[in-house]
């Protein structure tokens, strides 16, 4: 292992877990070096250094663990100190056993303890809380102690086992020993803060910064005094409040049932019930209990496929410890209350239909016909055909251009805010604004400041955040200021804070009423909304089955909505829900919660290291860069949306800094868990390699454009996952070489010219207009997007037009105008909608696409357009 002081080895390490264990390793083998050499042997002082700095590193580590510990750390040190090595090899080796069992032990975790700061205290906890671990021989967990502020947040931050937090009042702030930067953007604040703060609130501001980091984890206080006023004042931020010295029994119960709860997946518990018992089926579902297969001689192979199980749970049944999810009573009921908590949302629903789904039955909630929405170009079809099937107006909004690589960005907030002022001028008010976030390609936005920027002008406009991959971001506290429930909380605290509503005043006194009147000073100005006026109207669908633990199809809406309409929601629920939901599906989507409310920080955390390391491990190899080039934030997101002026998330110089700065600061940043890799040196287009990465090296990634394809990191990726993408990746760029050295002269330049054709600039479409015939308003130039595609149902409305001939008839002067969605999937985001004037632009870049399936495009037929009469009639 290389040399590094212990400061070097933590804080600018990419992985923390990789590191310890990787310190307890090297601490095993020196260890067994040592025991088998003599003290003037050549490599004694050499090893015997390696062994003081893994000694150095994983004295800064173990006081956050209660396995092996500080303790256990120090009893190993005074076997070296003694000089005791073979002893001292064998500790290490059981330690590095222990480290190792506990990482795969299931139901195992860890409680900090907080403020016990003498020994004998710390010995009367241990032997309290260890008689009552038979209660629930389900679950185990030992204790960790530390003794500062400072230390409690860094041990939140680097075990992952945590679930529970007890903090006894009477701490200071400043860790006396700590080598961890993991505090360096808010420490010199939270000092200030802690001192400002009286002693008695301490340990409930201590908890309320634990709930920022963890929400997850419970919380409880353990006070000498005013206990019951704390109590009061605490509202959620403390599970439970205890005095010293009393109802200590019931401090390791509420520990143990909190565990619990989180763990409890009620539904998946009555669907399992309902397999084991054994029901006789006078309803539908041939297949339920699996008798019409056991009953057949041609499909067993299915049942030994999928197993009985399936089977035995499949089933129509909502009564007899079911439930129904279009009425829940019972606990899908208790399942979405649990999800909701666990995603941070007021409310959360379960979808069976996929983010599609989601994204309809969002739509239809807010948006009358007629009703005037801001929206993404590229979001995902659902949403288009939503705005179709409600009647809205739409303004389409369009992204930044990636043209290198034929991607589109997000959409600057500088375009959103002058659209809203141009139809708060028309007297027009927007109802919705909908965006992607994360995009497929992995840009996040600010969500905060959309919002807020937006409710400054347009104080109850709602939003729709697409987050279909990004379930997983609730579950890190860097990802999750940029979702829109973590945004939605945040806001909602802050117009109720009366200091922001002095800041408010300030502000809106310092801008003046004129400037309302000044658009460019208006675009130009960091707005602040009115608190007395702007609601929090917040819903966000998520695909809960591309990042975390969930069949296909499995998804959530949450919500935060102030001014939540039951009946319109409820309303759009039933409408697209299936009266015949998978309940596979459902107890798949109860398991995700129950996963990631009890492991989802050192999941998330895990995935992101994951894609971390293949970053650098391409980007670090000579011949895979010359081959597959990364491409970085610097890449993706242009410099003037970049105020960290971040051109990578982590390198071995600050660490893991710029990536909390990035993701503090800009208005657009990088998820690092989608690696695109622009792929032209090796002459194969997006397309080309995706088919021969799928069916001739088993590796299936997720999108491509011409030159580019996308790998995405998942809480379920592995370092075995990651090597052998290496192990491929390098294969094909030494097949490029060995290519490369036998070119004849003149497969030299069609390898050329295909590169050229590769890297040469494709100006992307940009939204053109809606055709007059279906813009109800020519100033605010929305378009109709409902009327056009009911129009498009009659044949005689429409003709057929290969791309050329349509680009001749423009060229002619004619308009030609789509009768049809237009989509290349993937991604799944429309080049042409209704009612949409086609430009040549357009026609180049559909002829450009290397995708197969393009919807709503038929290459026999070409594409769908109104006749010029009919476009004449309606004018």
């Amino acid at each position: 292992m290389a040399a590094l002081t212990p400061e070097t080895s933590i804080n600018k390490c990419l992985s923390i877990s990789e590191l310890r264990s990787d310190n307890w390793k090297s601490l095993e083998d020196n260890l067994g070096r040592l025991s088998t050499i003599s003290a003037d042997h050549a490599d004694f002082t050499a090893t015997s250094q390696q062994v003081k700095r893994s000694i150095e590193t994983l004295s800064s580590l173990e006081i956050y663990f209660a396995n092996p510990g500080a303790r256990a750390l120090a009893k190993l040190k005074g076997m070296i100190a003694r000089g005791e090595l073979v002893r001292g090899h064998l500790a290490s080796g059981q330690f590095q056993n222990k480290l190792d069992r506990l990482a795969k032990r299931q139901r195992y975790s860890e409680v900090l303890m907080v403020g016990a700061t003498s020994a004998s205290e710390q010995k009367a906890i241990r032997r309290r809380l260890r008689p009552n671990r038979s209660v629930y021989d389900d679950f185990a967990f030992d204790t960790v102690f530390v003794q500062t502020f400072e230390d409690a947040l860094n041990a939140l931050r680097v075990n992952p086992m945590l679930q529970a937090v007890v903090i006894h009042d009477g701490f200071p702030f400043r860790s006396q020993d700590c080598h961890l930067d993991t505090l360096h953007s808010v420490l010199d604040e939270l000092d200030v803060l802690f001192e400002a703060t009286p002693d008695f609130e301490r340990g409930p501001l201590l908890g309320s910064h634990i709930a920022k980091l963890r929400p997850e984890v419970d919380r409880y206080l353990v006070a000498g005094s005013n206990v019951e006023d704390i109590a009061a004042r605490t509202g959620e931020t403390l599970k439970r409040v205890f005095r010293r010295d009393e109802d200590q029994d019931e401090l390791v119960l509420s520990i143990m049932r909190g565990i619990e709860e989180r763990y409890d997946a009620p539904w998946l518990n009555a669907v399992r019930d309902h397999g084991e018992r054994p029901i006789v089926n006078l309803h539908t579902l041939a297949i339920s209990r699996g008798k019409s297969i056991k009953n057949s001689t041609w499909i067993h192979d299915f049942a030994q496929f999928y197993g009985a199980n399936l089977f035995l749970a499949e089933t129509s049944a909502t009564s007899g410890g079911l439930d129904s999810l279009l009425d829940p009573v019972g606990p899908l009921k208790i399942a979405q209350e649990k999800a909701a908590r666990a995603f941070g949302a007021k409310r959360t629903v379960l979808v069976t239909n996929g983010t599609s789904t989601a994204n309809k039955i969002v739509v239809q909630t807010h948006v009358r016909r007629g009703d005037r929405v801001l929206v993404d170009r590229n979001s995902h079809k659902s949403v288009h055909h939503a705005l179709m099937l409600a009647g809205a107006r739409v303004c389409y909004l369009d992204a930044y251009p990636l043209n290198d690589y034929s991607m589109y960005g997000a959409v600057d907030l500088r375009e959103v805010k002058r659209k809203l002022l141009e139809y708060q001028r028309a007297g027009d008010p927007v109802r919705l604004l909908i965006l992607t976030n994360c995009t497929f390609d992995g840009i996040v936005y600010d969500v905060k400041r959309v919002m807020m920027e937006c409710l400054a002008i347009a104080p109850h406009l709602a939003f729709l955040f697409d987050e279909a991959w990004f379930a997983f971001a609730h579950f890190s506290p860097t990802y999750r200021e940029r979702t829109a429930m973590g945004a939605a909380a945040e806001l909602e605290a802050m117009f109720q804070d009366p200091d922001y509503a002095a800041r408010y005043k300030t502000f809106s006194a310092e801008l003046g009423a004129g400037a309302w009147e000044d658009d460019e000073r208006i675009l130009n100005t960091r707005l602040l909304a009115d608190p007395s006026k702007a609601r929090v109207r917040v819903y966000a669908t998520q695909s809960t089955h591309k990042t975390l633990t969930a069949l296909r199809q499995a998804s959530m809406i949450h919500t935060w909505d102030q001014d939540f309409n039951e009946k319109a929601f409820g309303d759009a629920y039933l409408t697209h829900t299936s009266t015949s939901p998978n309940y596979q599906i459902l107890a798949s989507l109860d398991v995700a919660r129950r996963q990631v409310e009890l492991e989802g920080y050192r999941l998330v955390q895990h995935q992101l290291e994951r894609a971390m390391s293949l970053r650098q491990q391409v980007s670090g190899d000579p011949l895979l860069m010359k081959y597959f080039r990364v491409l970085g934030v610097g890449d993706l997101v242009p410099a003037e949306y970049r105020e960290s002026n971040a051109e990578s998330y982590f390198d071995e110089k600050s660490g893991w800094r710029n990536f909390e700065t990035a993701w503090r600061t800009d208005e657009f940043v990088l998820d690092p868990t989608h690696i695109s890799l622009e792929i032209s040196a090796t002459g194969l287009s997006g397309d080309t390699l995706k088919n021969h990465l799928m069916d001739k090296c088993d590796i299936q990634i997720n999108k491509t454009t011409r030159n580019t394809i996308l790998a995405m990191a998942t809480i379920g990726t592995t370092r075995s996952d990651v090597a052998n993408f290496i192990q491929v990746l390098r294969k094909i760029a030494l097949d490029c070489e060995e290519r490369a050295r036998n070119f004849s002269k003149i497969e030299r330049s069609i390898h050329d010219d295909k590169v050229r054709s590769l890297t040469l600039q494709q100006p992307l479409p940009r939204f053109s207009n809606f055709h007059p015939a279906f813009r109800p308003n020519m100033e605010t130039k929305d378009g109709d997007m409902g009327f056009a595609n009911d129009l498009a149902m009659e044949d005689d409305n429409c003709e057929y037009l290969q791309p050329a001939d349509a680009e001749r008839a423009i060229s002619g002067g004619r308009v030609v105008v789509s009768a049809s969605l237009v989509v290349p999937y993937p991604p799944g985001s429309p080049i042409l909608v209704p009612g949409q004037v086609i430009d040549i632009q357009t026609l180049k870049y559909l002829r450009a696409l290397d995708v197969r399936e393009i919807h709503g495009f038929r290459s026999e037929l070409g594409l769908r357009v109104f006749r010029e009469e009919t476009l004449s009639r309606i004018l």
